[in-house]
């Protein structure tokens, strides 16, 4: 069944997306180790796509529109859809890792924020408002509120810590397909968009900047980085409506989520 254009899920739906995603986060997890300073990214893609295999999943980004790698790695300022690759993450660097695999025709998405070496006061806490951002958009996830209700949240708490949400990017609905709608918005109106329903399954990521939101997609068509060269970080859990809230499909296993493991 859908809802203007939204899929609705079955019950017996959740277990599916509950599998896909544990491996996702458990793969988020076990990657954890391998970001170090004069680590190159293009090892960590490597090390998860082994991970991919070894959990018995495909990965649904190789070969995704040519894409060719396991993951997207977005170090500083790059904003998403970063290439992994040879140079080598140096002191301070924080990166995101996006991954999504397919699990019995499931997709599991999701990504979070790693450092290399000493993490700045300024990455720090930029990283900080990007995780309660999600956070704030996940509290929000109940029938009977509205995908405008959760880009409000992210969008009143991000600027009034004078930083800024990148709006050419957003969450997608996902289930036994990579990107479906809705778009979900990282911004918005409260009592705004579809109205949420039990059983939609969707991602909330939002990007989040330490300037201005503006962002420009390179000459590889793909990374995509601040106009203003300023921080970026992002967050993403995939998340299905339940009765009365929700559920997070890709908690980690081990409390990693957050690159100083504070709690999701």
């Amino acid at each position: 069944m859908t809802r203007e254009g939204i899929r609705i899920h079955e019950a017996s739906d959740f277990e599916g997306m509950r599998k896909a995603g544990e491996v996702t986060a458990r793969i988020l997890d076990d990657v954890a180790e391998h970001v170090f300073v004069g680590q190159t990214t293009a090892e960590i893609d490597r090390i998860i796509e082994e991970k991919v295999t070894e959990y018995g999943t495909t990965s649904a980004t190789i070969g995704y529109k040519g894409y060719k790698h396991a993951s997207c790695i977005s170090v500083n300022h790059v904003v998403c859809h970063g290439i992994p690759g040879d140079k080598k993450l140096k002191d301070g660097d924080i990166l995101n890792i996006d991954v999504t695999v397919i699990l019995d025709g499931w997709f599991g998405d999701s990504s979070r924020m790693y450092v290399a070496g000493t993490l700045p006061r300024k990455a720090e806490r930029l990283i900080e408002v990007t995780h309660d951002s999600l956070m704030l958009g996940i509290e929000a996830v109940k029938p009977g509120n509205t995908f405008g209700d959760i880009g409000h949240a992210i969008q009143a708490y991000v600027e009034a810590q004078r930083m800024s949400v990148v709006r050419d990017f957003c969450g997608h609905g996902l289930g036994r397909v990579f990107h479906a709608p809705p778009n979900v918005l990282h911004y918005g109106r409260p009592g705004t968009g579809p109205v949420l329903e039990e059983g939609m399954f969707f991602t909330i990521e939002p990007m989040v900047n330490v300037g201005r939101p503006e962002t420009k997609v390179l000459a590889d068509d793909w990374t995509a980085v601040t106009r203003d060269k300023s921080l970026s970080a992002q967050f993403e859990h995939s998340i299905g409506v339940t009765a009365d809230g929700c559920e997070v499909f890709t908690l980690s296993p081990g409390g990693l989520f957050h690159p100083t493991y504070k709690q999701d």
